[in-house]
């Protein structure tokens, strides 16, 4: 018997590609996907798909769903109480594993795995330490397709919003964006390749400026801003 694992879903290119080498490694049983949604927008947190999308990804995969629905700005105490049912009731269900496709953030791991440890569950992460720049033509190669919804305005402009990730965009990049975004330069959708049965039909919407207060290390520090471009996909 092989042990149940749960996958972390951003909906985007590294899940894309974790889950892929996960579902092709077959050391473990994915029962579920597991997607943060901003409740009150119906959005997945931070790469802004609406959840349309991400159930006809859901659907074409073959995986169930569940959506963890967490509130418009959750305080780390609503967050890890709304986790911890949610984590509760998929233990309950005889899942012993949680795969993610972190790939070089080790504060992010270090939590993850403290977390799960607590509650008697394992990490497992397919795509740690391996170069980003080999992993996204890799993602390419296997014909994998996504595009950006989300851009970090202070690494990329407007303009990189909406685009499709291709060997074009990858040497449009700046040097100092990591090529798999994965400093959170920006966020993917991923609508095709081996793990779909059939390719997600969307249309390209607005892209929306947003701004979010930068918080103060410091009381006499000034005021700033974070701004992300937010590129809307329709589901056709």
């Amino acid at each position: 018997m092989k042990p149940k694992a749960l996958f972390n879903w951003s909906s985007g290119k590294d899940s894309a590609l974790a889950l892929y080498k996960t579902l092709q490694e077959n050391r473990y049983e994915v029962t579920t996907l597991l997607t943060s949604i901003n409740k009150e927008f119906q959005r997945i947190s931070m790469h802004g798909v609406h959840v349309s999308l991400l159930e006809q990804q859901a659907a074409n995969i073959g995986i169930p769903l569940i959506k963890m629905e967490l509130p418009k700005e959750p305080s780390m105490e609503e967050y890890r109480e709304i986790m911890n049912k949610t984590m509760s009731e998929i233990q309950a269900q005889g899942v012993t594993h949680s795969v993610f496709g972190d790939i070089f953030l080790e504060d992010l791991r270090q939590y993850r795995e403290e977390q799960l440890n607590s509650i008697g569950m394992k990490a497992v992460f397919p795509l740690w330490k391996q170069n980003t720049s080999d992993l996204i033509h890799k993602f390419l190669d296997l014909g994998f397709k996504t595009i950006v919804t989300c851009v970090n305005g202070n690494y990329l402009d407007k303009s990189f919003a909406g685009r499709i990730i291709d060997q074009n965009f990858i040497n449009d990049l700046p040097k100092n964006v990591d090529p798999c975004g994965e400093n959170g330069e920006f966020h993917t959708f991923t609508f095709d390749g081996p793990i779909f049965k059939n390719p997600i039909q969307f249309t390209i919407g607005e892209t929306v400026k947003k701004t979010y207060p930068k918080p103060k290390a410091n009381p006499e520090e000034e005021d700033g801003e974070y701004i992300f471009w937010f590129c809307d996909l329709l589901l056709k």
